[in-house]
């Protein structure tokens, strides 16, 4: 048992919000906290990411994402490292030796619903953008040592475009 040292007025304050799935589109966010975590049974560990969301209704939302960094599964595997590579892109950062140099960088989440499943309901599920306008990071040169892979959600209002930043819908003079 645990003593306040006074009564407390649960009707002089307001209770948590439902967090209800965010609407599909682009918000303005930054990974505030990671880390890896044990799979559920033990054979593996996942990347375990926080994002903020920055602007708009849903400043101040969390977002969430686990990426299956060392699994069984080789599927699983790639498509975590591969999403690695989208936020490491994201934020202008090509080789990362700790998830803390992802930290606080600006980037785009672009939101997702997945349906209902089974036991679950509907979830956010996201791809990660550069924020429009800014720079692109830059490849390493040709015979420089490749990095090694490092070893896979959540309100309103999007976040700015970035179809200026995608080179399928840029018009051409």
């Amino acid at each position: 048992m645990a003593s306040f040292g006074q009564t407390f007025d649960a009707s002089a304050v307001e209770p948590l919000g439902s967090y209800e799935v965010l609407p599909p589109g682009k918000y303005l966010s930054q990974i505030v906290a990671s880390e890896m975590r044990p799979t559920k049974d033990g054979s593996g560990q996942y990347l375990y990411l926080e994002l903020d969301i920055l602007e708009g209704a849903a400043r101040g939302r969390r977002l969430f994402d686990r990426l299956n960094l060392v699994n069984a599964n080789a599927e699983a595997v790639q498509i975590a490292q591969r999403t690695l590579s989208s936020i490491c892109r994201a934020v202008g950062k090509l080789q990362v030796s700790n998830s803390e140099q992802l930290h606080l960088i600006p980037l785009i989440a672009d939101v997702r619903v997945r349906p209902a499943k089974g036991m679950y309901g509907e979830s956010n599920s996201m791809r990660y953008l550069p924020r429009s306008g800014a720079a692109a990071p830059q490849m390493p040169a040709a015979g420089s040592v490749n990095a090694v892979p490092i070893v896979q959600s959540a309100a309103v209002q999007p976040a700015p475009a970035v179809a200026n930043q995608m080179p399928w819908k840029r018009t051409t003079v």
